[in-house]
């Protein structure tokens, strides 16, 4: 499951390569697990996102986490580390592959306990959520985040943060569209909707952050 757009920064180079390599690193099972991923080409979270995570976690100190897209089981871990032990996250993933192998990180982590892994669509399975998430990290599907975004904001708190992975596509989501292989048009299109939703919306406040392949950080109006 490699992601062509691990690699391709849409910042300067040399500045990328101070943020992942100069900013505290990960320790132990969880540090190794990062490191494993990176080697094996697996999509995890850049290192960048990760710092700004923790960051933003120990600050907002979150008491029930949703996460669609669990893949490996690396971002539910770490925020079930940067986060006190009565912290609940549930995550959503729908490749029996990954869910084998969260289901297998979580143990050696220690974290049956905390996270709690819910396999199937996430279209299906959020409908059946109850809520209310004080902390909502999606990174999943990207042509999807437009159709998941109206269930993310029904669940999440009045004060809660919504925090969205991928959203530039390299640095390609602003080009024509007649400029984009045919085989990524749909994802195009639909990431353009969701930024057009998200930035205009007088409901919303969002932030756009260029980490990784792009942050977005969306929260409810009062």
């Amino acid at each position: 499951m490699r992601n062509e757009m691990m690699y391709r920064p849409i910042i300067n180079e040399d500045i990328l390569h101070y943020l992942r390599t100069e900013q505290k690193q990960l320790t132990g099972p969880l540090g190794e697990l990062e490191e494993l991923a990176h080697e094996n080409g697996v999509p995890v979270i850049p290192h960048e996102t990760v710092v700004f995570l923790q960051f933003l976690l120990k600050q907002k100190r979150p008491k029930n986490v949703l996460e669609i897209g669990t893949a490996i089981g690396f971002s539910a871990s770490l925020m079930a580390e940067s986060l006190d032990k009565e912290a609940k996250i549930t995550t959503i993933d729908r490749f029996p592959v990954m869910i084998e192998k969260a289901k297998v990180n979580f143990a050696k982590l220690g974290l049956e306990d905390q996270v709690t892994l819910l396999e199937g669509d996430a279209i299906d399975l959020l409908s059946t959520l109850d809520g209310p998430y004080d902390f909502i990290f999606m990174d999943s599907a990207k042509s999807k985040y437009i159709t998941f975004l109206p269930e993310c904001l029904r669940l999440l708190s009045d004060d809660g943060i919504l925090m969205v992975d991928d959203i530039f596509q390299a640095g390609t989501v602003l080009q024509p569209i007649d400029e984009i292989p045919r085989k990524n048009r749909a994802i195009h299109r639909k990431l353009n909707e969701f930024l057009e939703e998200i930035t205009k919306s007088p409901e919303l406040s969002s932030s756009l952050l260029p980490l990784g392949d792009g942050v977005a950080l969306i929260s409810k109006n009062k």
